[in-house]
């Protein structure tokens, strides 16, 4: 492994980051791990102000331990990209699904069990 690089083995489950994530998905109904520049965290946040739900955001790039939480977010989903959108503690994936569970009506259900409409 080159310098940089980190194997998901390596990935503390018992960090204060993951602890940090298990509760920001615990305590809030929806949570979008995102990066400021991306188009796909914006889609996924214009989802969610669009309908008017109430939503946490974490923007990776402006936290000191935005690369650990990438780390430990691409551990838990499986996928690295970003945003991670989370809904009632389920990983229901990036923008792009997120944006497709709103067209087809399944997503304000979703929010409004948790409270977040």
């Amino acid at each position: 492994m080159t310098m940089g690089q980190t194997s998901s083995s390596s990935v503390d489950m018992n960090s204060k980051e993951a602890k940090y994530i298990g509760e920001m998905i615990h305590d809030h109904c929806v949570v979008v791990f995102s990066k400021q520049y991306c188009p796909y965290c914006k889609m996924a946040k214009d989802v969610f102000n669009d309908l008017q739900a109430k939503y946490e955001v974490v923007e990776l790039d402006q936290r000191d331990d935005g690369a650990q939480l990438q780390n430990i977010l691409s551990h838990m989903t499986g996928a690295r990209t970003v945003p991670r959108v989370f809904v009632r503690g389920k990983c229901i994936g990036g923008g792009t699904e997120t944006k497709s569970l709103q067209k087809s009506g399944k997503l304000e259900p979703m929010l409004r069990e948790c409270g977040a409409l």
